[in-house]
């Protein structure tokens, strides 16, 4: 039997991201889950961010952002920039993390995390109490230590690790499973 539920943030396993911006005195990092790949061709992602939050202003002027992709070692880094507010907090300096220069963006890469995508702002829609802020990816870059003998992500290797909005718990990844083909 299934329990009808209230209308809420369902989806789970939710990506846990560190997006990166450039701001006019030092960069910021804020913590989302509300992130996804949207299309393919041209490689394009979105992230949902509410309207009073620092980082939103500070894409809205750099118009890019890299989203940085955290090892379970960058939990509390990661709880610590999701619970602060950058117009209080250096969250580089505080988090003991590293912004090194992108290849096209203005936002800085955290050099800590294994995978870092560059973004180019293209749209924002405005749909509730987030704002869908629309990017194109322009690079990535990949820890080679993360990667398998083809060049692919190795899970196992890259210790990732996951948000579930209804109870707030972060849990990390398991297991590959064999596909039935």
């Amino acid at each position: 039997m299934k329990r009808e539920m209230r209308p809420f943030t369902a989806i789970v396993p939710s990506p846990v991201v560190l997006l990166s911006v450039a701001g006019e005195d030092y960069p910021n990092i804020i913590t989302l889950s509300w992130a996804a790949n949207i299309c393919s061709k041209p490689p394009s992602v979105a992230v949902g961010i509410r309207q009073n939050r620092f980082s939103y202003e500070l894409i809205s002027k750099a118009n890019d952002f890299v989203l940085n992709i955290p090892t379970v070692d960058l939990l509390e880094a990661t709880e610590f920039s999701g619970s602060k507010s950058g117009r209080d907090f250096n969250k580089f300096a505080e988090c003991g993390l590293t912004p090194i220069p992108s290849k096209t963006v203005s936002s800085p890469m955290i050099k800590e995390c294994p995978i870092n995508i560059e973004c180019i702002k293209k749209q924002i829609l405005p749909i509730g109490v987030h704002d869908l802020f629309i990017a194109e990816v322009v690079k990535v870059h990949m820890n080679e230590d993360v990667l398998d003998e083809e060049g692919h992500l190795d899970l196992t290797k890259a210790k990732l690790f996951t948000y579930i909005p209804a109870t707030g718990q972060y849990w990390s990844l398991g297991d590959k499973l064999e596909s039935l083909d």
